[in-house]
């Protein structure tokens, strides 16, 4: 199969193009370190807006950590994926603890990544939230959770490559959806793209560093 992006910088510059094309604006950027940041930067540069951080962590089923059962986001958003957990029984306990454990992972990198900077005041604000993809949207949802409950006044998800049924529950989470590919047969994120590298953790600083908001 052919790969539908170059790298991270081409799905950006092309993700700027679907946004202007669409006439989106906004006051900030968001992305979801690490491998959102390389496409935000591009978008935010494009935008001319500053470039923020926004970090969620799956949780993951008892019987299989990479089935997700659902998502919190470094501020406490959650997102459940109430139907699977009833039908698997999913103990509350459980679920609890996972929560916890991983509030506290998003909150670390968040903090890992800003280093003595402060958080962006969302209230009022239009935000795009972008990512380098997105497969099941269980991340993305708690990332969109934590942006509303920050008061940001309208939230744009922005991504490059998403499964066409991801976007459409997407689109009910978001007050807009930018997708640049849909493609039928999905898989994941990283066979959409040439060079999909890990992107690390001195890198996405980087890109927040040289976005100063």
């Amino acid at each position: 199969m052919r790969s539908t992006f170059a790298d991270r910088t081409e799905a950006g510059e092309r993700l700027a193009d679907l946004l202007e094309e669409r006439g989106v604006t906004a006051d900030l950027v968001v992305g979801v370190p690490r491998g959102g940041l390389p496409v935000a930067a591009v978008v935010a540069e494009r935008l001319g807006v500053p470039l923020d951080i926004v970090s969620a962590r799956k949780i993951g089923a008892p019987w299989n950590e990479e089935l997700a059962i659902g998502a919190v986001a470094s501020d406490g958003s959650t997102w459940l994926n109430e139907e699977l957990i009833r039908s698997a029984g999913v103990d509350e306990t459980y679920i609890e603890r996972a929560r916890r454990r991983e509030r506290a992972a998003a909150r670390d990198r968040v903090r890992r990544y800003r280093d003595d900077a402060q958080a962006v005041d969302l209230a009022g604000k239009q935000v795009v939230l972008v990512d380098d993809g997105v497969a099941t949207g269980a991340t993305t949802l708690a990332c969109l959770a934590a942006l509303e409950a920050a008061g940001a006044a309208r939230v744009t998800l922005a991504v490059p490559v998403a499964p066409a049924d991801t976007v459409e529950t997407l689109t009910a989470a978001a007050d807009e959806v930018v997708c640049v590919e849909t493609p039928v047969q999905f898989g994941s994120v990283g066979r959409f793209y040439r060079t999909f590298g890990q992107v690390t953790d001195e890198e996405a600083r980087g890109y927040l560093g040289s976005h100063a908001r």
